[in-house]
């Protein structure tokens, strides 16, 4: 197999249209509202999402360029291998974001903590449980050598970025 095939079951909906002033991550950007108002084939899904405090979105990146193996990330100007990172240059642009979820209106899900460009395809969403999801003991790699300030100023944009 050497394709396959996703169902676009939403399209995300926020205040960020301009993809280099996107936050890079939901923690850089708490404040920051949202909506999915899913197809209305896919709404029984929606049952019992209410009880959950935050959701897992993965979308399709429709807006990034072409794939790259090596990237400087955000956080470093050195490369990295995409892998090892979450860059969007990947061979196949997937995003993953964990999201608040505020409310649910029958088809509709008002989110915040958005770092998704505006009108983004929703190819699925999974309950963030922190049972499941939460491992204490995991490293973060390269990334635990990076000082919060700057984590904090590159990942909301508050810099020349030149690197995405």
């Amino acid at each position: 197999m050497k394709t396959v095939e996703f169902k676009i079951i939403s399209h995300i909906r926020s205040e960020h249209t301009i993809q280099k002033k996107t936050p890079i991550q939901p923690v850089f950007s708490s404040q920051c509202k949202g909506k999915i108002e899913l197809f209305p084939e896919y709404t029984d899904g929606l049952q019992d999402i209410e009880q959950f405090s935050h959701i897992i979105l993965l979308y399709w990146l429709h807006r990034t360029q072409s794939p790259v193996l090596m990237v400087k990330p955000f956080l470093e100007d050195v490369e990295h291998g995409i892998f090892s990172t979450r860059a969007p240059r990947r061979p196949n642009p997937v995003g993953i974001s964990i999201v608040r979820l505020e409310k649910r209106s029958e088809s509709v899900l008002h989110i915040s903590g958005v770092d998704i460009l505006d009108g983004t395809p929703l190819i699925d969403i999974k309950p963030y449980v922190k049972r499941f999801d939460c491992i204490d003991e995991a490293n973060s790699g390269w990334i635990e050598s990076i000082e919060e300030t700057t984590a904090e100023i590159r990942g909301k944009r508050e810099y020349d970025d030149k690197t995405q």
